[in-house]
């Protein structure tokens, strides 16, 4: 049969018995189909667009034939327009892989690529109909966990991440077009479902391809946006069921986990979700770190967390994801992270709650980081006494504590950290040495113990009293206080003077890869805790390098016990301990409210 036989009889197109039909015949039927109707004849055009109308029933057969003409559809893209051929492009857009076999998939995954390639004006709707597999339909939702459909997912999404790649190479402007409308396309949060879950894999493991390193950080952004709303859909008061009798250092939030997953138990779809989401984020990161990609990607990260996190005071968990990647990485991005945060918190360019607030990170950071060396957290901790210490210097004659947040939420850090780690710090000569102009700064008239958290002060000094880092008075420890009208002025309508970022976290399988790496207060051994082996390794100091040489200790101890607030001294000592405790307060907050 000839080519001119074909192009009288349509029917012949579809005829797949004929073994003389041929794809350069075939295509010639089409493009002559194409361009028939702009000629005012649609008959042959109408033909084509119903050919590719088919039903899941088909037979073999009918499928043979729609893999033939999109086969031909894709070497005639040229001929394609888009005011005269609407009905078929339409058509076409209207697919999905979903719904087809993998040879009919393969051929339309095809024509895709050749019409997004061979034209701008159909780049968009080609890069939008792919991405729009990211959300499955019900029926796919409804049975993820059965074999079939889960071998299903992988042929479809295979096949639309190779097809975005492919777009990408040939179209440079691909990736910057496509990025805005997986924005767009995110899905919002439904309490029916978590298709977040699916389309957030699918985010990853485009930032993990070539595309990811035009758009990762938009890819990041949306994550990490997603994650806040989740975070903050959750009525997270509700969940820790807190105890206002009690002490904040006794509240340790690894005793409610038991809480958290009773709710988890109940059904609730966003605390589900946002757990889910958060594995699928650890996940990632870990494999960006065994791929060598971490850090780069963690400067995308923190971006992200800049924009969407750092501000945001009710978050609880989706700030974790900071924690993990830096947990991967302590050296390189553990350090990044507190030094950026420390940045921030000196930069005088930046709105005050957005220092405060990373202040509060970067305190909860470092007491809560098991693999931050004990030297790093002390040089972080010098740089905090140095700027309070240069802040006191400064100071006009404004007392009030809403004129000095800075100061004050600087302060706390320091108190809280030590809270955690004073132990370590006062074992060794040198950290100890480098904690002496703190003593001036807390006899301030600005008088940050009566200003701070009182729970934060009363353990910080319960703790300096019984370690010697001063002598202080049993008249100053505030009992059973989380919160007073000045901690309240100073921490604004944020209440940043009660943001603790890096408290545990209560989602039960995120919880499984934060735990490892984190502090909880039982396992914090404060100054005045006689009871532990002289072997026991202090349960904050996980450290690489931090070893000091005896050498080094004894060389320092002369000058220490000179330089000293107090003798240097033995925990162990009991009478010498007693004989301190006994002296004279030296830091003495005043009650009064004329020193504020």
């Amino acid at each position: 049969m000839g080519a001119s036989e074909i192009l009288t009889d349509p029917s012949t197109l579809y005829d797949v018995g004929n073994v003389e039909f041929s794809d350069t015949y075939t295509m010639l039927t089409v493009r002559n189909a194409l361009a028939s109707v702009q000629n005012g004849e649609s008959e042959l055009y109408d033909e084509l667009v119903q050919s590719m109308q088919i039903s899941k029933g088909s037979d073999h057969a009918v499928w043979a034939d729609l893999v033939t003409i999109l086969n031909a559809l894709s070497g005639s893209v040229a001929c394609i327009d888009i005011t005269h051929h609407r009905k078929l492009l339409s058509s076409v857009f209207g697919m999905s892989l979903w719904d087809l076999k993998p040879h009919v998939m393969d051929a339309l995954v095809g024509l895709l690529i050749s019409l997004a390639a061979t034209s701008g004006k159909y780049l968009d709707s080609c890069l939008n109909m792919l991405i729009g597999h990211f959300v499955p339909p019900r029926w796919v939702i409804d049975r993820l966990s059965q074999r079939r459909v889960i071998d299903q997912k992988f042929e479809v999404l295979s096949r639309v991440h190779e097809a975005l790649l492919k777009i990408s190479l040939l179209v440079p402007l691909a990736p910057s077009r496509l990025l805005p409308m997986l924005a767009q396309q995110m899905p919002k949060i439904n309490k029916k479902d978590n298709v977040v879950v699916m389309y957030v894999e699918n985010l990853f493991k485009l930032q993990s391809s070539p595309i990811g390193q035009v758009g990762g950080s938009m890819i990041f952004m949306m994550v990490m946006e997603r994650l806040r709303d989740l975070d903050l859909e959750i009525d997270w008061d509700d969940i820790l069921q807190d105890d206002s009798s009690r002490g904040m250092f006794d509240m340790e939030l690894e005793d409610t986990m038991n809480d958290g997953e009773e709710n988890t138990s109940g059904g609730n779809v966003v605390f589900e979700s946002l757990d889910k989401l958060m594995v699928i984020s650890f996940d990632h990161l870990e494999s960006c770190n065994l791929d060598g990609r971490l850090d780069q990607v963690f400067e995308k990260l923190f971006g992200a967390f800049e924009n969407f996190i750092l501000n945001t005071y009710k978050s609880k968990v989706s700030q974790f994801l900071m924690f993990y990647a830096c947990s991967l990485d302590p050296e390189n991005c553990g350090v990044k992270f507190a030094s950026k945060l420390m940045d921030i918190f000196l930069s005088s360019n930046k709105p005050r709650p957005t220092r405060m607030s990373a202040v509060a990170y970067l305190a909860s950071y470092l007491a809560r980081g098991k693999f931050l060396p004990v030297s790093f957290v002390a040089s972080m901790l010098k740089r905090l006494v140095d700027e309070c210490a240069d802040y006191c210097g400064a100071c006009n004659d404004d007392i009030r504590p809403e004129a000095h947040q800075i100061f004050y939420s600087g302060c706390q850090a320091i108190m809280y950290v030590l809270c955690f780690r004073m132990r370590s710090i006062l074992n060794v000569p040198l950290f100890r040495s480098q904690l002496i102009p703190l003593e001036s700064v807390l006899m301030h008239r600005l008088n940050p113990l009566m200003v701070c958290l009182p729970s934060v002060v009363a353990e910080f000094l319960k703790q300096a009293k019984a370690g010697g880092m001063f002598v202080v008075s049993d008249s100053f420890i505030f009992d059973d206080l989380l919160e007073s009208e000045l901690s309240r002025a100073f921490g604004g309508p944020e209440r940043l003077d009660t943001f603790f970022p890096f408290d545990s976290c209560l989602l039960k399988s995120s919880n499984s890869y934060i735990s490892p790496n984190f502090i909880y207060w039982s396992m914090v051994r404060p100054t005045y805790d006689e009871d532990d082996d002289d072997d026991e390794e202090d349960a904050e100091i996980i450290v690489n390098g931090d070893e000091e040489s005896d050498e080094e200790e004894g060389d320092l101890d002369y000058s220490m016990n000179k330089m000293s607030i107090t003798p240097k001294h033995s925990f162990k000592n009991k009478m010498e301990r007693e004989r301190l405790l006994k002296m004279p307060s030296m830091i003495r907050p005043s009650p009064s409210p004329e020193s504020l």
